[in-house]
């Protein structure tokens, strides 16, 4: 397990320090800023989505896919932010306590 640990503390930090020898013209790009400007927002709903919709690597329609989209709805609406969040967990704990 250690020998993984290393491993992937390794590749990690050799990854960071590639990225320290990206020419500026290349990071310059429109197509690269575009990229990493959006990238992020992928990745978050990518971690959303696997939270949301599984369990134990298999799909599953639960509270927390209802909360998710009663949260989603009330963004839709322009809710803030601390009532989407509000929604979103008070209605997966209603569906939790009742079923």
């Amino acid at each position: 397990m250690w020998t993984a640990i290393v491993l992937g503390v390794a590749g990690v930090y050799l990854l960071k320090l590639a990225g320290l020898y990206v020419p500026a013209s290349v990071l310059e790009r429109r197509q690269v800023q575009q990229i990493s400007a959006l990238l992020p927002v992928g990745l978050l709903a990518a971690l959303v989505a696997v939270q949301t919709f599984t369990t134990d690597q298999r799909l599953a329609l639960d509270a927390r896919a209802l909360g998710f989209g009663v949260a989603f709805v009330a963004a839709l609406l322009r809710a803030p932010f601390l009532l989407v969040v509000a929604l979103g967990a008070g209605s997966a704990a209603l569906v939790r306590l009742w079923w």
